[in-house]
């Protein structure tokens, strides 16, 4: 049943919201346990920690904080791996090309906020057909602020020419929802991520929540 009314917009995270990412990730700072003659990890270890970034991998695979003297030059290397990977093993959830499709032939605009640096963002989704489409990305470095500020949303409704009260901003991280929220967007979040079976996603505040992208063009009364 749609719940949502007067929508220009639609904008999404990107890893483990739009694609799958963790495959990528998680062979990118494997490689550096392989590396140091540590044994592989299976990426099932990797997954649930995919969303953070090289934080959470290097969390996974090393036991590393931020606070790490050595984290910075590791966090480099991983980011080296990473961008020689990133589009080997990436690909859109089930249901997410269908769900564009959909969205463009209802004439509604689409875009990307991602929390990830245009260091990898751009060359991503310039790499990827899902998102020729799309009518903006805005990285984790566009603004000078990244989620779950704002202000990244706000630019990217700005660049679609849609107000952000007819915007919804869909997201697997809580702060997804809160960056959407204060960006006065309708907000959804999507159980199927990263975060979905580990997060209280119900507590997060949005308006709805979905567990697949078709069921988001329910919301929306779409078929």
């Amino acid at each position: 049943m749609s719940i949502f009314k007067d929508i220009d917009a639609v904008l999404f995270d990107l890893d483990g919201t739009l694609i799958d990412s963790a495959p990528d990730l998680g062979a990118a700072v494997d490689q550096m346990r392989l590396n140091r003659g540590l044994p592989s990890l299976h990426l099932d270890v990797y997954r649930p920690l995919a969303g953070s970034g090289a934080r959470g991998m290097l969390a996974i695979a090393f036991g590393m904080t931020p606070h790490d003297p050595l984290f910075e030059s590791m966090r480099e290397e991983f980011f080296a791996n990473y961008e020689r990977c990133m589009t080997q093993r990436t690909f859109a959830f089930e249901g997410v090309a269908e769900m564009i499709q959909s969205l463009r032939l209802a004439s509604l605009k689409w875009g990307v906020v991602t929390n990830k640096s245009a260091r990898f963002a751009e060359p991503l989704t310039r790499g990827m057909a899902l998102f020729d489409s799309a009518g903006t990305v805005v990285s984790g470095d566009t603004t000078p602020h990244a989620k779950p500020h704002p202000a990244p949303l706000l630019e990217a409704a700005r660049r679609l020419g849609v107000a952000p009260a007819r915007c919804i901003y869909v997201g697997d991280d809580e702060r997804d929802i809160q960056a959407g929220l204060a960006a006065g967007m309708r907000t959804v979040a999507a159980d199927y991520g990263y975060l979905g079976e580990m997060a209280n996603t119900e507590a997060w505040g949005a308006h709805a929540r979905i567990k697949s992208p078709h069921e988001l063009l329910q919301l929306l009364g779409r078929p």
